[in-house]
């Protein structure tokens, strides 16, 4: 049996001396593990179906429950994202972030377009609002939103507020006199608004306020999925 998927390589680990196992995120078939076989090989046709970040038709052969790549017609590759260190690591942070939050056999179109556009505006401009805003939308999506509004405990409004807290079970910003949460600032908190087109303190969007918003969704990935998150905190050490 053959399928023909428009996927996404969000993983490729070595298997045996030439081959490789690819993680695909598919519009049509959510995610899926695939082999590749001769892949390292010297001038190896498919070559490119294997290197981050690829978008690109596959066509697989399915043997049981096992599938194998035996031709890929590229969409695009997003090569910019593999010339800057910076663009690479927020865009593994992305593809890692996608990888955790989604499953075999799981419809999860949203995510797989979301990704695409994602990648596409960290070619072309600045990459770590981009990454902000697919990992707030992932987490939506994948029933983890991130709520930055009024204290969820008391009702009082945040936006005075100088220090505040981040309750992880919640997944919710608090007053610094509720709840147990981790500490959070006011320019995390305004980050997390700008990206998802709330009212916001312009003045608080600052580079460290970006550096900030990261490691709070880093935690909150962590406390949510025990993925560690390797590629997240390099970006966030490259910042």
């Amino acid at each position: 049996m053959e399928l023909k998927v428009n996927a996404l390589m969000l993983r490729a680990a070595d298997y045996n001396e030439n081959d490789k196992i690819l993680t695909l995120l598919t519009v049509e078939q959510g995610k899926i593990t695939a082999g590749i076989k001769g892949i390292k090989k010297a001038g190896a046709k498919l070559k490119f179906a294997a290197q981050p970040f690829c978008f690109a038709e596959y066509m697989l052969a399915k043997r049981g429950d096992k599938y194998t790549v035996i031709n890929c017609s590229e969409t695009e590759s997003f090569y910019d994202l593999r010339t800057d260190i910076n663009k690479f690591y927020a865009a593994s942070a992305a593809a890692e972030a996608a990888l955790s939050l989604t499953f075999e056999g799981d419809e999860c179109r949203d995510i797989f377009y979301r990704l695409v556009d994602t990648y596409s505006v960290m070619c072309s401009g600045d990459e770590s609002l981009a990454l902000i805003s697919f990992l707030t939308f992932a987490l939506e999506r994948s029933g983890y939103a991130i709520t930055a509004e009024a204290c969820p405990h008391c009702g009082k409004s945040l936006a005075a507020e100088g220090m505040l807290r981040f309750d992880m079970s919640l997944g919710a910003f608090t007053c610094a006199a509720c709840g147990d949460g981790v500490p959070a600032s006011r320019v995390t908190f305004n980050v997390l608004r700008k990206v998802a087109g709330k009212p916001f303190e312009e003045d608080y969007i600052t580079p460290d306020g970006i550096k900030r918003a990261l490691r709070l969704l880093r935690e909150y990935f962590v406390y949510k999925t025990d993925n560690r998150f390797k590629a997240l905190s390099e970006y966030i050490r490259l910042l």
